[in-house]
């Protein structure tokens, strides 16, 4: 394993134009543009390419097409949770999915971070990145964005097209831009 490798699953700085960072993205893409192009009734084909793409994928789970994701092995989905159609996953660093979560379409599960402040690092294309975790049975509406380091408690609901930028807790419905808590569940 390459040091910028190393850098990025310790959430240290990297640079993410790293030839071995390249080809494992390029593989992922690989993998999602077969599992993007599968054909509607084939489940079984469909979950070999998931399997094959993604660190984890629990029984009982489904994907919609289209999916993306950048290394796919950081993203762990436990059993049967589901990700409507158009989820973009980007896992440079751990995304953990629980069990029983239902992601409306168009979610975006967003890890990387690039240096705010520093225009020079951002300009040589280093970044991090923060892992999300998002608990069981937990509910997210079309369009959410969910921002690096956030953790989502179980049994959550997240209102269609809220921006988690904070840690919500367990049974609360969350909504807005950014995402706060409205009631508890």
């Amino acid at each position: 394993m390459g040091e910028q490798k190393e850098r990025m699953l310790r959430g240290e700085l990297y640079r993410d134009n790293d030839p071995e960072l390249e080809a494992e993205r390029e593989r992922a893409q690989r993998l999602c543009d077969e599992f993007n192009r599968s054909e509607a009734g084939d489940r079984a084909g469909r979950e070999a390419t998931l399997r094959a793409l993604l660190g984890k994928f629990g029984e009982g789970s489904w994907i919609r097409p289209r999916f993306q994701c950048d290394y796919g092995y950081l993203i762990e989905i436990g059993t049967n949770s589901f990700l409507n159609f158009d989820a973009i996953l980007l896992d440079c660093a751990p995304i953990s999915i629980g069990n029983d979560v239902s992601i409306g379409p168009r979610c975006q599960l967003l890890t990387a971070l690039h240096p705010m402040a520093d225009h020079e690092l951002r300009r040589q294309r280093w970044e991090t990145a923060a892992p999300i975790r998002i608990g069981n049975n937990v509910w997210f509406g079309g369009g959410v964005i969910v921002c690096p380091g956030v953790t989502v408690g179980d049994d959550t609901v997240v209102g269609a097209g809220s921006v988690v930028t904070r840690d919500l807790p367990p049974k609360v419905f969350a909504a807005g831009n950014p995402a706060r808590v409205i009631r508890e569940l």
